[in-house]
């Protein structure tokens, strides 16, 4: 390895925005950058600009006539083919639109390609994640499927196993669609359960299928899950699965909605919580992948409160870097803050829950937890198709 860590960052992908009443506000990848750069982190990363993912790029996950679709929305808005998902209440057309969405994937493709050449132990894409996204249609504020354009880069570099973990609070849905027959790609989900949230898939039956059955896993968390048993989830099925299917890099997504204060979901999960599946997937990596790390963001709509320093973390742990959970937010950033949004900054870099307890599998199970159903149902689903005990 020539270096640790690489953050992949154009200022340009705040130009990702579906208007000022839209819940993905690009001002919270332009403050994660803000927060990276109070910590000094920048000393600890290669930063990198990656091009725009191109044609033959975009179409190892998307359809033609899509890219053609989002395209002709980025010329002409007011054109947008809302059969694409284009042009919708989640997905409005706007000018620029195929280009800045390009711009994304190209990063996560770039962060992928310096993982699997060696340049990079990690490579971090906070601004991507855009897991929703189909072969044929935009959905769920994603255009481009920057994840799974990164993982079906490394397949045609080469890799026979890529294991995908997503962490955000709503189904991984593109990215399972994607691999969805493919046993080279092992994807794993944790999200609140599909019948109080979008997308409304991810139930522990979706296992995949064909010569990828068993290659699709889905933890389907009750609403108000939080810490101890979002923990406690994650750290029942994720673990020993990645070390069954020896991935030779890890893709994680660390959408930061799980949050308890996140105004679209209803998980409540912590700063702390979300830093320890941090710290657990950076490890993963090391123990099963070679150290090979792509991270990406995902969702977050607390854009001031939450996102920034969860994104921080992820930046500071890959970089070698970890930032303490008691560390004060730098004034200098809480300064920006206001001036760019008018609120007041947080004071410190979690929710003041470090160490976050959580109770192991092995410890035993509850029948009356529906915490410990859920991980009951995708252990049952998912274990005896990979050869593992439920």
């Amino acid at each position: 390895m020539s270096g640790r860590a690489q953050l992949m960052w154009d200022e340009a992908v705040t130009g990702y925005d579906f208007g000022p009443d839209h819940p993905m506000d690009p001002v919270r990848l332009a403050l994660t950058r803000k927060l990276v750069d109070a910590f000094e982190l920048d000393r600890a990363v290669k930063v990198v600009a990656a091009k725009p993912a191109g044609e033959s790029t975009l179409r190892l996950v998307h359809r033609e006539d899509y890219v053609e679709a989002v395209k002709a929305a980025s010329a002409d808005p007011a054109a947008a083919d809302a059969s694409y998902g284009l042009g919708t209440l989640d997905d409005p057309a706007f000018a620029g639109m195929h280009e800045v969405s390009a711009l994304i994937a190209g990063q996560s493709v770039g962060a992928a390609e310096a993982v699997w050449r060696g340049d990079v132990e990690h490579a971090v894409n906070f601004a991507g994640g855009l897991h929703h996204a189909m072969p044929g249609a935009a959905s769920g504020f994603c255009v481009y499927n920057d994840a799974s354009l990164a993982i079906a880069r490394l397949l045609e570099l080469g890799a026979e196993r890529v294991a995908y973990v997503d962490v955000d609070v709503h189904h991984g849905d593109g990215v399972q669609a994607a691999f969805w027959e493919d046993p080279r790609v092992l994807t794993i989900s944790l999200h609140e359960h599909p019948a109080t949230l979008f997308p409304q898939t991810g139930w522990p039956q979706e296992v995949g299928a064909g010569a990828g059955e068993g290659a699709a896993v889905n933890v389907a968390l009750p609403a108000g899950t939080g810490d101890a048993g979002w923990l406690r989830a994650f750290h029942a099925v994720v673990p020993e699965l990645v070390a069954d299917f020896r991935p030779q890099v890890l893709v994680t997504q660390h959408g930061a909605d799980t949050h308890f204060e996140d105004p679209l979901a209803h998980l409540a999960v912590s700063l702390d919580a979300q830093r320890a599946v941090q710290v657990a997937c950076h490890g993963l990596a090391h123990e099963h992948a070679g150290g090979k790390w792509v991270a990406l963001g995902g969702g977050g709509y607390e854009v001031v409160d939450v996102v920034p320093r969860s994104w921080t973390h992820l930046v500071a742990i890959a970089a070698g870097r970890e930032i303490a959970p008691e560390t004060l937010v730098p004034e200098v950033w809480r300064q920006e803050v206001y001036a760019r949004t008018r609120q007041l900054g947080p004071g410190r870099m979690t929710d003041g829950r470090w160490p976050v307890g959580w109770a192991d599998w092995e410890a035993g199970y509850d029948p009356a937890d529906r915490l410990d159903q859920a991980v009951l149902a995708t252990r049952r689903a998912v274990f005896p198709l990979r050869g593992l005990l439920a």
